[in-house]
Parts: C-alpha cells; sequence; structure tokens
C-alpha cells in the first residue's frame, strides 16, 4: 500500500519521487524512529521510551521502504529557506540526508547524512536552535513542520558543536516531550541523544566565519560544511543565508 500523501517537488533530487512526511511526525513512534536511526543504535527497547513496540517497528518499516516514495520532512525558515531532512530508500541501502535549500539557487546546500556513509555534523548549536524558531509567518502545516520542538528534533542529528551549551540537555528533553516521549523519560534520553561526559564537548568541532563569505564553516573534516553551504551562490545569497542561521532572516 502506498502512502496517500502530497508529493515534494525538490528540483535537485532528479528522478525520485518524494512525498512529505510531516503527517508521520504527529507520532511519538516517529520520533523515537528518527532519533534512534540518525543515532545508529536500533538496539534500545522502545518500552523504555513508552513507545509501543509494535507502532515503533511499523513506523521503522515505513521510513525504510524502498518501495514507496521518499518521506520528505521540511522545516522552512528567515527568507525564504528550507531546511529538511529525506528519507533515501534504496533496495540494500538506507540513508537520511540532510540540506538546505532556497528557490534562487538552483543548488542544495548538504548539511550532511545518516547512513552507511555518514557525514557531518551540519549545524552549530546557534543555528539549529536558530532555525527551531524561525516559523516563518502565517506558516502552515501543510508545507513543513512549524512546532519549534519538532523542529528541533528532526534536525538535531545535525548538531555537532564544542560551544553547545550545558543546558542543551534541558531544551532537548522539553522538546521530547512536547513530542510524546513522556516527561520521566525525556530527561534520559536527552542526555543519551547528546552525551553526558563533559569531556564531549572538548573533541567536538568549532564553528567560524572564513573570510570572504559570511556562512560559518565547521572544523571537521567529516563535515560538509568544511567549505560554505552551498557554495557558489551569490555574496547577497551567502548573507542571507548567514542571516537566516542567526535567526536574523526575514519571515
Amino acid at each position: 500500500m502506498r502512502d496517500i500523501a502530497k508529493t515534494v517537488d525538490i528540483p535537485e533530487y532528479l528522478d525520485t519521487e518524494l512525498v512529505a512526511g510531516e503527517q508521520l511526525a504527529r507520532e511519538p513512534a516517529f520520533w523515537l524512529a528518527h532519533l534512534l536511526v540518525t543515532m545508529g543504535d536500533l538496539s534500545a527497547d522502545a518500552d523504555e521510551y513508552d513507545v509501543h513496540p509494535a507502532a515503533f517497528e511499523a513506523m521503522l518499516q515505513r521510513l525504510s521502504d524502498a518501495e514507496q516514495p521518499w518521506p520528505v520532512f521540511r522545516v522552512p525558515f528567515g527568507g525564504g529557506h528550507m531546511a529538511f531532512a529525506a528519507y533515501a530508500n534504496f533496495e540494500d541501502e538506507n540513508t537520511v540526508e540532510f540540506a538546505v535549500r532556497h528557490p534562487a539557487w538552483g543548488r542544495l546546500g548538504h548539511l550532511g547524512q545518516c547512513g552507511p556513509e555518514s557525514a557531518g555534523p551540519g549545524l552549530s548549536w546557534a543555528e539549529l536552535t536558530a532555525i527551531a524558531a524561525s516559523v516563518p509567518e502565517n506558516a502552515s502545516d501543510t508545507e513543513g513542520l512549524v512546532d519549534p520542538a519538532q523542529r528541533l528534533l528532526l534536525l538535531l542529528p545535525m548538531l555537532g558543536d564544542a560551544a553547545t551549551p550545558e543546558e542543551a540537555w534541558g531544551v532537548v528533553a522539553r522538546a521530547l516531550s512536547r513530542c510524546g516521549i513522556p516527561k520521566d523519560v525525556a530527561p534520559r534520553f536527552a542526555r543519551e541523544l547528546l552525551g553526558t561526559d563533559a569531556d564531549d564537548w572538548l573533541v567536538e568541532p568549532s564553528w567560524t566565519v572564513a573570510e570572504g563569505n559570511p556562512v560559518p564553516v565547521c572544523s571537521s573534516r567529516y563535515s560538509p560544511r568544511q567549505v560554505p553551504i552551498a557554495l557558489g551562490i551569490t555574496l547577497n545569497q551567502a548573507q542571507a543565508l548567514a542571516d537566516a542561521l542567526r535567526g536574523d532572516g526575514r519571515h
């Protein structure tokens, strides 16, 4: 059975059928599946997160089904930009791809991916929280996620930043609770997602603005953002993106 869902047009995904996946985000099983899949840890017991195992397994099957259109989860933010996560499912491989785009660019800005050939990080903590909070005015859930908690959790797998504050786990825990993870479980899960050892932050990458482009770059050699996002866009477009990543973009 195929999904009855809206087709999504992302020109850079040639010859690939995409469908809006946001309706799946209404279920706690989606958030558990999304976060465990992108963490690379599917050994966890869904019961431990108060998610019914049957619902969890059904969600995993849908998110990895190579016979159905790829589900895409969109996060529109300032200045007409959109971040998204696409579940790219082939017969022999499943990857979650994260990217940013703007209709005027004619190209994608890759953030990273989770799968057999993982790449990242793709966002600093300041960028992640700015995007999550930058819900466009008059935004509709037919065009993407509009709940800041959902937006934060969708893009959380791309986080990697030595400057992530210690209280970040509380922000993530509150987002988890809002998305259906029980309040007595959410703090533990948040710490699992972010890491609990203070030394973890010491090995995380740093983010800096290089000369000639206002978009921050990442120090990690595994990150697509070793170079500015969507390298080759105009300087004005790069400035608009940099503003949007700070939460300064016009909604």
